[in-house]
C-alpha cells in the first residue's frame, strides 16, 4: 500500500512540470501502463490530476483549491509564537512578530524583555514604517513598482537623527535589506533601542511576516545585538520551514525579474 501511495504521490510533481501522457507517466514511475492508468483514474476520481482531450494528464483544479484553503487557514503567530518564546528564552531581550496589511505595518505577536525596562509597542499596534527593522523586511520584499509608489507617498519624520530622512534613502535601504535578507533599527525610532530582524516567507518563498530582537542600549550594545543576527535568522529560518512546510534550505529570495 505504502509502495502505491508513493507511486500516485510521485504523479504530481511530475504533472506540475506540465501535461504528459500515460506513457511518459509510467515510464517516468517504472512501471507498466497498466500500473500507472490505475493511479492516474484514482487522482482524477479525487480532481487531483485532469484528463485533457488530448489524452494527456495535468494537474486538477480540486489540488489548487486544497492549496489554497491550506495557505489561507495557516495561522503564522501560532507557528511562530513557540520559536519567539524559545529565543526570547535564550537571548532575554523583546522579541517582535509583524505583518504587513493594507499599507501598514502591524505586530500581531510580542514576547517581552526578561529584564525591568519594557518597550512601548504592542500587539495590534503599527510600526514605525520608515525606520523599524520588521517594516523594513516586509516592504524591501515587494515588487520594484510597488516599492517606489509607497516610499513616494510616505511621511518621513526624524524621530531621531539616525531615522530614515526621504524616500531616496528609504528605497536604497530597502535594496539593502532586500539583498542582504536581514534589517536592523539602531537608534531610528527611539536613540536608545536598537533592533535587528530577519523574513519569515512562505511557499512561495515571498515575505509573509518579520520578526526582531530589540533591546535598550542600557542592556547591550549595538554590536552585542548585531552578535545575535545568527541566532535571529536561525530561528526565522526555523518559522519558515515549519509555516511553508519546506526543507531546510529550500526557501528563496525572489529575484527581481521574478516580482
Amino acid at each position: 500500500m505504502s509502495q502505491t501511495v508513493d507511486r500516485a504521490l510521485s504523479i504530481l510533481p511530475l504533472l506540475a512540470q506540465g501535461p504528459a501522457d500515460l506513457g511518459q507517466v509510467a515510464e517516468r514511475l517504472g512501471v507498466h501502463k497498466s500500473t500507472a492508468l490505475r493511479l492516474l483514474r484514482t487522482l482524477h476520481e479525487h480532481g487531483l490530476v485532469y484528463r485533457q482531450q488530448d489524452q494527456r494528464y495535468r494537474l486538477g483544479s480540486r489540488l489548487f483549491a486544497l492549496a489554497q484553503e491550506a495557505v489561507e487557514n495557516l495561522d503564522v503567530r501560532e507557528i511562530a509564537h513557540p520559536h519567539l518564546a524559545a529565543l526570547n528564552e535564550r537571548c532575554g531581550h523583546t522579541v517582535h512578530l509583524a505583518v504587513y496589511e493594507e499599507n501598514e505595518v502591524l505586530y500581531i505577536d510580542k514576547v517581552e524583555s526578561r529584564y525591568p525596562v519594557r518597550m512601548y509597542s504592542r500587539i495590534g499596534k503599527p510600526v514605525a514604517i520608515t525606520v523599524a527593522a520588521v517594516a523594513k523586511l516586509l516592504l524591501a520584499d515587494l515588487p520594484e513598482a510597488e516599492r517606489r509608489a509607497l516610499a513616494e507617498r510616505l511621511d518621513f519624520p526624524m524621530y531621531t537623527p539616525r531615522s530614515t530622512p526621504n524616500a531616496a534613502a528609504f528605497l536604497r535601504e530597502l535594496a539593502t535589506v532586500r539583498e542582504q535578507g536581514w534589517a536592523t533599527d539602531l537608534g531610528g525610532h527611539e536613540e536608545s533601542i536598537n533592533c535587528v530582524g530577519a523574513p519569515i516567507r512562505g511557499a512561495d518563498g515571498r515575505v509573509v511576516a518579520a520578526m526582531s530582537v530589540s533591546a535598550p542600549n542600557v542592556v547591550v550594545t549595538a554590536e552585542e545585538l548585531l552578535g545575535l543576527l545568527p541566532l535571529v535568522r536561525r530561528t526565522a529560518d526555523a518559522i519558515t520551514r515549519e509555516y511553508s512546510g519546506s526543507a531546510p534550505g529550500r526557501h528563496h529570495t525572489p529575484s527581481e525579474d521574478s516580482a
